[in-house]
């Protein structure tokens, strides 16, 4: 983190009346005890455009070594280590037309950012180089291999790879590892199967592919052919509803977690579809969020919700 971070934070401990950074995380937390699950442990970055800061971030994934990637609305992707020190960065080849809204990891390591109003997905080395020739996409349109928005993309253990796309088509597309078209499902509409903006997706433990129907305000689950198998949640601002559901990761123990843009939290699911809890709530204080965009968990079972709204992320300790 760069030092003018550094002397803001002990600035923010001061006016606060406290003495170390444990305190600051949890004791100025206003939203603390409402929340169901997890312990605010640190908060990182704000708002600007050095590297290191962040403006409006909008897509956050996290790889093997636990180092996170960032993409935000100047079209960087910047990467940190888990307690938020600047690594490295780089910019997408354009971004006149639009900025990326998705970013994942491969299992080989390869940086997989959706160039989403590009219509493309972009390939990239952990270092930041562009592998121009795995570039899939680049062409809008409705035909097999064309796109509209790009959301975000998945591998599978069997090198197959899932994209979702939102506008135009509203739907999802399997590739096969060489990136040639093996399927795709889905159209605009409420019903199974339907979608209005699919905006993350996740493999969970027992392979199938979860999607945030966005707009929908829900999960949709399918098997790796595109059968639906499951809906979950519904438009609200209760328990076990959802508003806006953006980002998705799953931890060690196949727990889901839900990033709700519109509802300014995160609710964590068991592996059925039931509410295990609610962290967070609206507000500029540690502890809560702004339109968060996604969340992502470290190999230390440790939570990272990107909080767009509030330029920064926050480290929650399950």
């Amino acid at each position: 983190m760069a030092a003018a971070d550094n002397i803001d934070r002990r600035r923010f401990l001061a006016a606060c009346g406290l003495a170390s950074a444990a305190s600051y995380f949890v004791g100025c937390t206003p939203s603390a005890a409402a929340n169901d699950f997890g312990e605010l442990d640190l908060v990182w970055s704000r708002q600007g455009l050095a590297p290191g800061r962040l403006q409006k971030p909008r897509a956050m994934a996290i790889d093997a070594q636990d180092r996170i990637y960032i993409v935000d609305f100047t079209a960087r992707v910047q990467v940190f280590d888990p307690d938020g020190k600047f690594l490295l960065g780089w910019k997408t080849p354009a971004s006149k037309d639009g900025r990326p809204t998705g970013i994942s990891i491969d299992a080989d390591g390869t940086v997989m950012v959706a160039d989403t109003h590009y219509y493309r997905v972009l390939f990239y080395t952990p270092e930041g180089k562009l592998l121009e020739e795995r570039t899939i996409g680049g062409t809008v349109g409705s035909a097999p291999g064309e796109f509209g928005f790009v959301t975000d993309a998945v591998r599978a253990p069997d090198g197959s790879l899932f994209v979702s796309e939102y506008s135009q088509n509203d739907r999802i597309q399997k590739f096969a590892p060489d990136g040639s078209h093996l399927l795709q499902w889905g159209e605009p509409g409420s019903g199974p199967g339907e979608f209005r903006r699919p905006q993350s997706l996740l493999l969970d433990g027992q392979g199938q592919l979860v999607v945030s129907d966005s707009c929908n305000h829900r999960l949709q689950i399918f098997d790796q052919q595109g059968s639906h198998l499951a809906t979950w949640a519904n438009e609200g601002s209760g328990r076990g509803e959802l508003y806006y559901p953006y980002g998705l990761t799953a931890d060690a123990t196949g727990n889901m977690y839900v990033c709700e843009y519109g509802n300014h939290r995160v609710q964590k699911f068991g592996s059925d579809g039931k509410s295990l809890g609610i962290w967070g709530r609206q507000g500029r204080q540690p502890g809560e969020l702004w339109d968060p965009w996604a969340v992502v968990v470290d190999s230390a079972g440790r939570l990272h919700v990107l909080d767009t709204g509030n330029h920064r992320v926050q480290r929650i300790v399950m």
